[in-house]
């Protein structure tokens, strides 16, 4: 139980469930929240998180990117604790599990009548675990090959602010973009920081992430551009949508964030970043939660 534990990376779940915070922050200022979209939309994204976990952790372990040189923590596979096998089971329960849960989230969201936005949202979660399993599993796992950010940023920052949002109020408008692209470049940040710090065993396995392409130095600026963006659209937000002064109390933040970049532009050794990845992905958990405060729900 330890090992599956371990394997399920629980410190990414607060990150992986900062966007639907956010897009049901904004639904609830419409007048919009349901409680029951609400619980399911987060048990589904954490099963997405939890299967890209597991295929993480199955598709660099059979690869043997996951080694002695490897900087973060030892992954199940690596160990040996959990079998290549045994992991290939739970990604597959997992993810059936998982579409359950999401087949009920849009039934309740839209009804047996909805037909073509259930279609719409069932597609998008065949896709969500497709992507899951396909950043480090197989031949053409978009991970190996620079593209895990974008993804990140897509399914992450639109799809989940986006995704829920339009789950709870059947609309979209345009403003909700700006703290989508705010969630989605923080969790690229993210990502982009455990890139950094795995640069030099990525490269020597051939795991050639946006890091091992642009190298070291400009992984800096491009995680500054990605953070200082992040606050850029939360501030765009705030001046359109302002009505009082909690409306910026999600700003605070972004203070622990500009420490952190104060942390990574001094860096030298890159193994020092591992704990900066738990301060940034914490920071955007807080940033959703302070988002929810700031849109005045205390339901």
């Amino acid at each position: 139980m330890k090992a599956w534990i371990s394997a399920a990376r629980l410190r990414t779940l607060p990150l992986s469930v900062s966007g639907i915070i956010v897009g049901a922050a904004m639904a609830g200022a419409k007048g919009a929240f349901d409680w029951r979209i609400f619980v399911l939309a987060l048990l589904t994204t954490i099963g997405f998180q939890v299967v890209s976990n597991f295929a993480n952790d199955y598709g660099d372990g059979v690869k043997g990117t996951d080694n002695d040189d490897r900087v973060g923590p030892a992954r199940a596979l690596q160990t040996g604790a959990i079998t290549p096998k045994a992991m290939k089971r739970a990604i597959i329960i997992t993810s059936v599990i998982t579409m359950l849960v999401a087949l009920l989230l849009v039934y309740i969201s839209f009804g047996k009548d909805s037909i073509g936005y259930i279609l719409l949202f069932l597609l998008l979660g065949i896709a969500s675990i497709a992507a899951a399993i396909k950043y480090t599993v197989g031949s053409s796992a978009y991970g190996y090959h620079g593209f895990g950010d974008l993804f990140v940023f897509l399914f992450f920052g639109l799809l989940s602010v986006c995704g829920s949002y339009f789950l709870f109020t059947k609309q979209l408008s345009w403003e909700v973009f700006l703290p989508a692209f705010s969630i989605g470049c923080l969790s690229a940040g993210v990502l982009n920081l455990n890139n950094m710090r795995d640069r030099e065993s990525d490269e020597k396995v051939g795991k050639n992430t946006l890091v091992v392409k642009i190298g070291d130095e400009f992984a800096k600026y491009y995680h500054y551009y990605l953070l200082v963006s992040a606050m850029f659209f939360s501030l765009l937000f705030v001046v359109i949508k302002y009505k009082e002064p909690l409306n910026l109390i999600f700003l605070l933040a972004f203070i622990p964030i500009l420490w952190h970049l104060k942390t990574v532009y001094n860096n030298k050794d890159p193994k020092k970043l591992d704990p900066e990845l738990k301060k940034l992905a914490l920071s955007t958990f807080i940033f959703s939660f302070l988002f929810y405060i700031s849109q005045n729900l205390f339901l």
